[in-house]
């Protein structure tokens, strides 16, 4: 396989497209064409991390968090930066990064965090807006059928637990082809009207490219009428952080006394104690700041999540609790996420769990 079959498998699965407007993400260093010879799977891309793809033999790393972020302007190895991605050129090390599309993903970094925490009737804390579209298009009835399944085969029509979903009309089309057309039914100079079906499909906004194609091949019309919209509606199965309920309630430190257990943390950092039972808990991975107020409006009774500041923790406002187990130690599971996806459609070279620990924070 070269490299970008395999950024393709990664993007069915986390299409880039639903990545953070700030984020930087797909592939940073390397050539897509390139044969992969075997593959590290990391959270971080540091100098170790290059140092061990080279003693396993891989020649790609897919990592979770990007080592570029912001620009490059000079690689003389200044910085950490800097040096991880000169040794990786310097070695043909291809370099990957996933991170906020996963953290976005329904079976996600969130997902792995409610799956560990043991969270049931799991749902988005925050749904993504503006990634979900409709088409709507005009064909004639008797060729409606073929472009409605052409659509549904290309993605189009699924909507949470169903599929084949589309909404159809019918009525009468006119048009008149000028000296330059060649229409399929009626002739060119005279107004026609034809009996046609409106159809109409909505589907993920990373599908946009294929779901047209799909149209423009069968549809019969030389000029193919079609309209698309973005919709307000938000995405269910898309979105930042997660919430979910406990099996069975349990008293605040017993709660987070697990949680420093489970994800190994140094130590929980957490807000005021509210004295309450824990059962229903709001998740984020990562920098989950920004979330508290979503947290507080679905009725968490606890945010778990890292890299809380001082004030931050004022924003619980004795609403909730707020439990900061750290950033590495949040997103530790996510690497073994995209081995188990992997594995299931790799076989043809070495996939590799990176042994280095990449975590920049120690405890006492």
């Amino acid at each position: 396989m070269i490299i970008q079959e395999v950024i393709s498998l990664i993007e069915d699965f986390a299409p880039t497209k639903y990545a953070e407007d700030f984020d930087n993400v797909g592939l940073l260093v390397g050539d897509s064409n390139s044969e992969v010879k075997g593959a590290l799977i990391t959270l971080d891309t540091l100098e170790a991390t290059v140092d061990e793809a080279i003693s396993k033999n891989c020649n790609l790393i897919i990592s979770f968090h990007p080592i570029i972020f912001s620009g490059l302007k000079k690689l003389t190895g200044r910085n950490y930066v800097e040096r991880t991605v000169l040794k990786a050129i310097k070695n043909d090390i291809a370099i990957y990064a996933i991170h906020t599309a996963l953290d976005n993903q329904h079976k996600g970094v969130n997902d792995m965090i409610a799956e560990k925490i043991g969270l049931i009737n799991r749902k988005i804390l925050i749904p993504r807006k503006d990634s979900i579209k409709k088409l709507t298009t005009f064909v004639p009835a008797k060729e409606a059928d073929k472009v409605r399944k052409s659509l549904f085969e290309a993605g189009a029509g699924n909507i949470g637990n169903y599929d084949h979903c589309s909404f159809n009309i019918t009525g009468k089309g006119s048009f008149k082809g000028n000296e330059n057309s060649n229409p399929v039914v009626g002739e060119k100079g005279q107004i026609h009207f034809e009996e046609e079906m409106q159809i109409g499909v909505t589907y993920a906004a990373h599908l946009e490219s294929k779901i047209l194609e799909a149209l423009f091949n069968a549809h019969p019309y030389e000029e193919v009428a079609y309209e698309v919209h973005t919709l307000e509606n938000t995405n269910q199965h898309l979105g930042m952080g997660m919430i979910g309920e406990l099996e069975s309630e349990t008293d605040e430190k017993s709660f987070l006394s697990q949680l420093k257990d489970t994800f190994r943390s140094g130590c929980v950092r957490h807000s005021k104690l509210l004295n309450k039972p824990i059962k229903k808990v709001a998740v984020l991975g990562g920098s989950g700041a920004f979330a508290i107020e979503n947290a507080r409006a679905a009725g968490a009774n606890i945010f778990v999540t890292a890299d809380l500041k001082y004030h931050d923790f004022y924003k619980a406002e004795e609403k909730l609790v707020l439990a900061d187990i750290g950033h590495y130690e949040s997103e530790q599971f996510t690497k073994k996420l995209l081995y188990s996806f992997l594995s299931k459609k790799i076989s043809s070279f070495a996939l590799i769990l990176a042994d280095t620990n990449t975590n920049p924070i120690h405890y006492l």
